[in-house]
């Protein structure tokens, strides 16, 4: 890890090169003793004596900069200002650390133009042998050159308080959102003590905000920095101090079941070190993990970093984002956004406004991440910004501030997201899953496939408390989406989505029957080339599934039929339906389904399930399916 030197009191580096005393005894001894608080850091100490020391002797240089220096370690800029403008006013030539001291305060207060000069000056006259240093300050130019132009093209930024439904006069902060836009999850801090709250909207409005859950929330730790999984039922987050912890701080997970949440367990190593791990963020489809660490191998002193859910149930070594991300500086706060491709995080490494930024970078389709875009301003500030998300939908981000008519401490805020820097669109299907008899919730598999991509897109289980799912699906994908339970059919559907479906998710109802003779099901994601009989690779995903159904039922029996639409000679028709079904045949034969359980048959155009009048219609025509001909 590379350490960056932070010189943060010059006073300890300067000693050397300019008078330590005054002529005033009086300035003197006040001086000397904000020594000992100095050397102790009882900085609040230090200060009205060197103040002190001043009153006596306006001209006590050393003791102007000892005073900007602890100011500027506290962070009050504004009377580190005042005192390093007034060091450098009095004769002599101080020394050019005194410059960059000078210009940091004036960078993070929006003194852009004063800070570069400042730093132009320092590393023009500086003479050590500290490249961090200088480095550091060559950086500060390319913050206050960034800086200086943001300014002449600010972003349209009207940030609204979310109001008296979610916030309070406790810190309300960290929000997180599912993909469907109901149910926030966020942080609150109520006498030291932080736990994870819950509000839904309902009818566009969000509901008295309530713990999330007795086994997450605890009296004795503070619960924070949570990342949501899109269909709201994993909660990663990061515990600090617990007695199964392997360091200060670690990653946990809690998963919904039913109605409420599990025991929060700690993911353990490879994840979690002796070092420091938190803020993470899971990505849409479950199966990356991003954190932020401070552990070896990083490019600075914290570094987001991505692990890997492996097939075993096991995360894997996790990796550093790398240079195309992390700076030999401090990031922080990831937000993978649910289409799986934007991140959101902020860092002091890349040009900025002075302090912490929130950028963005966009993954291609290589999985190389683009070099990271700053929201510009005012959305960055040359306060520290930190801790942004989006809105699923991409319109919206949402982060915590101290803003003026707030309702207490810390608020949750939204503000429209500029254009050019909104995450890709997504859709989602949500829904339930029952028996279609009893109508009584199922625990039932749910998978969506990207089938251009091959990936799962989404995978889990459904309660059979509440039988609920949701899945994400960006937009310009082909999906195949499957939902089985044991004993029961399995269900089909073929998602391919345009940029028609951004506001338009599909809400569906899956009422499974249960396996009996003459059952029919259209397996629709099967598909061929016009005319042909060659099973295209995108109907593997529906093939592994009627494969595995029948693995599980090892009595069942079926016949596959194909299907098409009127158009063409009716006696080809039914030769090309004949053909596609035994293409399905053939396939079963090969993953060793016994031979006496399948038959296939062609049916071509006799038995359409709609209309033949236009495209649409046709395209329902031309089907595989099959039958359960014997159980």
């Amino acid at each position: 890890m590379k350490k960056i030197a932070l010189l943060f009191f010059l006073y300890f580096i300067l000693q050397s090169s300019i008078a330590q005393t005054s002529a005033v005894k009086k300035a003197q001894v006040s001086f000397d003793k904000a020594q000992h608080y100095l050397r102790s850091n009882d900085y609040e100490q230090a200060i009205p004596l060197l103040q002190e020391a001043l009153k006596a002797d306006p001209n006590f240089q050393f003791a102007y900069i000892q005073l900007a220096d602890v100011n500027r370690r506290l962070k009050l800029y504004e009377p580190a200002k005042i005192n390093y403008a007034a060091a450098i006013a009095l004769a002599g030539n101080p020394d050019p650390r005194i410059y960059y001291g000078f210009a940091e305060v004036q960078m993070y207060t929006g003194d852009y133009a004063n800070a570069l000069n400042n730093l132009s000056i320092f590393i023009r006259d500086y003479k050590g042998n500290d490249p961090d240093f200088l480095n550091r300050a060559k950086k500060y130019v390319k913050d206050c050159e960034f800086a200086i132009g943001a300014l002449k093209k600010p972003v349209k930024y009207e940030p609204l308080n979310m109001g008296a439904e979610i916030n309070s006069v406790h810190r309300d902060y960290f929000p997180s959102v599912t993909a469907d836009g109901t149910r926030l999850i966020f942080s609150r801090n109520i006498n030291g003590n932080e736990d994870f709250f819950v509000s839904e909207k309902k009818d566009k409005s969000w509901s008295l905000p309530l713990p999330l859950s007795e086994k997450i929330n605890t009296q004795k730790y503070n619960e924070g920095a949570q990342s949501i999984s899109p269909d709201g039922r994993y909660l990663f987050f990061t515990g600090c101090n617990r007695p199964d912890g392997l360091g200060r701080c670690d990653i946990y997970v809690s998963h919904k079941n039913g109605k409420d949440w599990s025991e929060p367990f700690n993911l353990g190593a490879p994840v979690n070190t002796p070092y420091w791990e938190s803020q993470p963020a899971i990505s849409p489809d479950g199966s990356t993990l991003y954190f932020v660490s401070n552990r070896p191998g990083g490019l600075g002193g914290y570094d987001i970093w991505r692990t890997t859910l492996k097939t075993d149930g096991y995360w894997s070594q996790p990796e550093n984002l790398g240079p195309e991300i992390n700076t030999p500086y401090d990031e922080h706060t990831p937000f993978m956004h649910p289409d799986g491709k934007t991140l959101y995080f902020s860092s002091d490494g890349w040009p900025g406004m002075g302090n912490k930024d929130i950028f963005m970078s966009r993954m291609n389709e290589t999985g190389q991440w683009k070099i990271p875009e700053n929201l510009g301003y005012p959305i960055n500030t040359f306060n520290e910004e930190t801790g942004l998300i989006v809105t699923p939908d991409g319109k919206y981000g949402l982060f915590s501030s101290m803003l003026k008519g707030g309702y207490g401490d810390m608020d949750i805020y939204q503000f429209n997201m500029p254009e050019p820097k909104k995450p890709l669109p997504i859709t989602y299907v949500k829904g339930l899953v029952t028996d279609k008899e009893t109508k009584a919730f199922l625990d039932a598999k749910v998978e969506v496939v990207n089938l251009k991509t091959k990936k799962i897109a989404y995978s889990d289980h459904t309660s059979a408390a509440t039988g609920d799912f949701l899945a994400v699906m960006p937009i310009g994908g082909n999906y195949s989406f499957n939902v089985s339970a044991d004993g029961y059919l399995f269900y089909s559907e073929n998602y391919q989505l345009d940029s028609a479906y951004i506001s338009n998710p599909f809400i569906v109802q899956v009422a499974l029957e249960k396996l009996s003779t003459g059952k029919n099901m259209v397996l629709k994601n099967i598909f061929f080339n016009t005319n042909e009989y060659v099973l295209l690779p995108v109907s593997m995903t529906e093939l592994y599934t009627l494969q595995q159904l029948l693995k599980n039922n090892a009595s069942l029996c079926i016949e596959i039929q194909g299907h098409t639409d009127n158009v063409g000679n009716a006696q080809f028709n039914e030769k090309l339906s004949l053909l596609r079904a035994k293409a399905v045949y053939d396939y079963l034969i090969r993953e060793k389904i016994d031979p006496g359980r399948l038959t296939f048959k062609g049916y071509g155009e006799t038995k359409p399930i709609t209309a033949n009048d236009n495209d649409a219609q046709r395209r329902q025509n031309r089907r595989t399916s099959f039958i359960i001909t014997k159980i």
